[in-house]
C-alpha cells in the first residue's frame, strides 16, 4: 500500500504543499546551485512557504486576479517552483513553456493561453520572444527573476518589471490575498508538443493533478527525505507531476540539477534516491558501461554478461517472468555472491551509489537496458501517461516489475482496448480538454466519454499493460510487416555511435536507418574503416556505410529480420529544437525529417529496390 491515505480530504495543488509545510517545516525542501557563491544551498519547507507568500503578494500588488494566465519560462529551480506556487494560491493559471523551445513557439504559446504575465529568468528570453514581431495582445507585463537583469520599464504596451521590484511592491501591498483556487478550477494549461502541426493547451485542473498525484503514490512510495534529482523540464508533465507535486506532497528533497551537460557528474554529488527519467538517459549510460567494457579485455565483457544473465534469472523468478534457458544456470549460487554484486556497484556508482528508485516514462525502454538494470539490482520501474492524463495512467512498481510492460492501470483510471486495440481510458485525472479548441477536444473523446491515446496495447496473463505502437507511427512495408518505429530506434541508440535515429519505410519493400552520429564515436569508427571523419563524403562511402549498418544490426540484434534496417544514411548535422526536428520533450518530428531527408530517401530506394 502506498502513501496516498497521508493525503486524503487534500483537493488543490496549493494544499497539498500547506500540508507539507505544517508537517516538515524545518526539513529540506529545495537544493540548488548557487553560481556566484559556487556553492549547492537549501531552503527548508518553511522558508519555501515564506518565499511563495511573498510571490503571492507581488502578483496581487500586479493586479493579477483569479482565472489569469501566467505563462512561465525558466529553468528548474526555485523561482520557478515560488511562480508556480503562488499563481496556483491566487488561482492564477499557469502555462508552462519550455525552457529550451524557440523564440517563436514561445510566442506562439503565449498567444493562444491569453497570457497577461510572461515569467522569465533572464531579460534575453523576453528580448527574442519580442524580437519575433508577432502582437500579443493580451500580454501586459514581463517579470525577469535574475538579479541584475532589467530595470522597470516599458517595452512598448508590455510593461518589463524586475522580481526585486515586484517583491517590493507585495510587501507594500495592503490588501488580501484571493481566496485558494476550488478542485476544479484549471491548475495549468500544458501544450503538447506538437509533433505534427501547432500544438495544443491541454486544460489540467487541480482535480487531474492531485488525483494523479495520490494514485502515483499507490504505485510508487517514496519516503519522507527522499531526495530527487530533477533535470526534466517542468514543462513536462512527467516531471511536473511524479519529480515535483508529488515530491513536495511526501515530505522530499528535490535537488535541481546544473545543467544536461552536468548530469553525469551532479548524480554522484547530489547521490540521488530518487530519478524520473526518459528512456535516453538510461541508455546513454547503459551505451557508457558498453563502451567501457569494449576498451577493456575481452574477460571483462564476459564477466559482466555473465552477472546480468543471473540477476536477470533471480528477477524473472520474482517478478513471474519465464526464465531463460542456460546450461550454466546451475552456477547461479556461486556467481551470484562473487560477481553480481561487483558489476552491480559499478552500475550504481554511475547514479551516486544510493539510488533506490529508478522511474522510466515518455517513451518505451529498450529491453537489452531494462534486462541490465533489473539484472544488477536496479530494477527501472517504467509506467505509461499522456499529458492529457495528468499524466501517468498505468505503471509497475517495486513489488511487482515487469519491464517489457507498463505495468497495471492506475486504480482510479479505468481502461479498455477498443477497435483496433486502441487503448482509451477515463478517470478523474483525464483532461477538461484542449484550450479553446472545441472541435479538437470534441475528436479526443470518444461519445460515450472515452478519452483516446491513439497508442495499440495489449494485457499479458498478469493484466500488466504492453505498448505496441502508436497507430499513427507503425510503419507498414510494402510487403505487409507492421513495425512500430520508436522501439528499433531506441535499441540501435544504445550503440554509442548512433546519437539519434530515425526509421523510414512505409510502404516500403525494406527499412532505412538516417541517423546523426556522435562526434568522437564518428572519428574512431571512420578511422578504423580507412575514411577521414573530416571529409563530408566519408558518411556516404560504402565502407563506412556497411560497417555501420552491422553495428545498427548488433545492437537491434533482438528484433525479428524483418525489423532491421537494410540501408543507412550517416550524417553529423544534429536534430534539435532549434531547427525544427524535434519537440521541446525531444521526440522525433517525423513529419519535418522526412522531408529534409526526402532526396536521399527517395535516391536511395531508386537505387537498391
Amino acid at each position: 500500500m502506498g502513501r496516498s491515505s497521508e493525503l486524503d480530504g487534500l483537493t488543490t495543488l496549493p494544499e497539498l504543499l500547506e500540508h507539507s509545510i505544517r508537517r516538515w517545516g524545518d526539513k529540506e525542501a529545495l537544493r540548488q546551485y548557487d553560481r556566484p557563491s559556487s556553492k549547492w544551498e537549501s531552503w527548508t519547507y518553511g522558508e519555501l512557504g515564506e518565499h511563495v507568500l511573498e510571490w503571492r503578494r507581488g502578483f496581487a500588488a500586479m493586479g493579477l486576479r483569479p482565472g489569469d494566465r501566467v505563462a512561465i519560462l525558466m529553468p528548474n529551480g526555485r523561482d520557478h517552483v515560488c511562480a508556480d506556487q503562488a499563481a496556483l494560491a491566487n488561482g492564477l493559471i499557469p502555462v508552462p513553456l519550455h525552457a529550451i523551445d524557440t523564440p517563436g513557439a514561445s510566442a506562439f504559446i503565449t498567444i493562444d493561453s491569453q497570457a497577461c504575465t510572461l515569467v522569465t529568468n533572464k531579460l534575453s528570453r523576453w528580448q527574442q520572444i519580442r524580437a519575433t514581431g508577432v502582437e500579443m495582445p493580451d500580454l501586459r507585463s514581463v517579470l525577469i527573476t535574475d538579479a541584475g537583469e532589467t530595470e522597470d520599464k516599458d517595452d512598448g504596451e508590455v510593461r518589463v518589471r524586475s522580481l526585486e521590484s515586484v517583491l517590493a511592491d507585495g510587501k507594500a501591498w495592503e490588501g488580501d490575498l484571493p481566496a485558494g483556487p476550488f478542485e476544479d478550477d484549471l491548475a495549468a494549461i500544458v501544450y503538447t508538443s506538437g509533433t505534427t502541426g501547432r500544438p495544443k493547451g491541454v486544460m489540467l485542473t487541480h482535480r487531474n493533478i492531485v488525483s494523479n498525484v495520490k494514485a502515483t503514490l499507490e504505485c510508487v512510495s517514496p519516503r519522507e527525505g527522499d531526495t530527487f534529482l530533477s533535470f526534466l523540464p517542468l514543462s513536462h508533465t512527467f516531471e511536473r507531476t511524479a519529480g515535483y507535486y508529488l515530491a513536495l506532497a511526501t515530505g522530499c528533497i528535490i535537488a535541481y540539477n546544473r545543467s544536461v551537460l552536468l548530469l553525469a557528474e551532479d548524480l554522484k554529488v547530489i547521490r540521488p534516491t530518487v530519478i524520473i527519467s526518459v528512456p535516453r538517459v538510461y541508455e546513454r549510460i547503459y551505451a557508457r558501461v558498453q563502451d567501457k567494457l569494449r576498451k577493456s579485455k575481452p574477460i571483462a565483457k564476459k564477466l559482466f554478461d555473465w552477472a546480468v544473465e543471473v540477476g536477470w534469472r533471480d528477477f524473472c523468478r520474482r517478478n513471474h517472468m519465464p526464465l531463460e534457458k542456460s546450461s550454466r544456470a546451475w552456477l547461479d549460487g556461486i556467481v551470484r555472491p562473487l560477481l553480481v554484486t561487483r558489476m552491480a556497484n559499478m552500475l550504481l556508482s554511475q547514479f551516486g551509489g544510493r539510488l533506490r528508485i529508478a522511474i522510466s516514462g515518455g517513451a518505451a525502454l529498450n529491453n537489452k537496458v531494462a534486462r541490465t538494470f533489473c539484472g544488477l539490482g536496479l530494477p527501472i520501474i517504467q509506467g505509461y501517461g499522456m499529458t492529457e492524463a495528468s499524466p501517468i495512467i498505468a505503471g509497475n512498481c517495486i513489488e511487482f516489475n515487469q519491464p517489457d510492460t507498463v505495468g497495471r492501470p492506475f486504480c482510479n483510471v479505468e481502461l479498455r482496448l477498443a477497435e483496433g486495440n486502441e487503448i482509451q481510458i477515463r478517470g478523474p485525472s483525464i483532461m477538461k480538454g484542449y484550450w479553446r479548441r472545441e472541435d479538437a477536444t470534441d475528436e479526443a473523446f470518444t461519445k460515450d466519454g472515452w478519452l483516446h491515446t491513439g497508442d495499440v496495447g495489449e494485457f499479458n496473463s498478469e493484466g500488466m499493460l504492453r505498448i505496441k505502437g502508436r497507430i499513427k507511427e507503425i510503419i507498414v512495408t510494402s510487403t505487409g510487416e507492421k513495425i512500430p518505429p520508436a522501439d528499433l530506434e531506441s535499441a540501435i541508440e544504445t550503440d554509442p555511435l548512433f546519437e539519434q535515429c530515425y526509421i523510414v519505410g512505409e510502404n516500403r519493400p525494406y527499412l532505412t536507418l538516417i541517423s546523426v552520429v556522435n562526434t568522437e564515436e564518428w572519428e574512431r569508427f571512420a578511422a578504423a574503416q580507412g575514411l577521414d571523419p573530416k571529409n563530408p563524403e566519408s558518411l556516404s562511402a560504402p565502407a563506412a556505410r556497411t560497417a555501420a549498418l552491422k553495428r545498427a544490426k548488433t545492437a537491434a540484434g533482438d528484433f525479428p529480420n524483418y525489423a532491421l534496417p537494410r540501408s543507412v544514411i550517416l550524417t553529423t548535422e544534429p536534430w534539435t529544437i532549434e531547427n525544427g526536428l524535434i519537440t521541446p520533450t525531444l521526440k522525433l518530428k517525423r513529419g519535418p525529417l522526412s522531408k529534409k531527408f526526402a532526396a536521399e530517401i527517395t535516391k536511395l530506394y531508386a537505387t537498391h529496390g
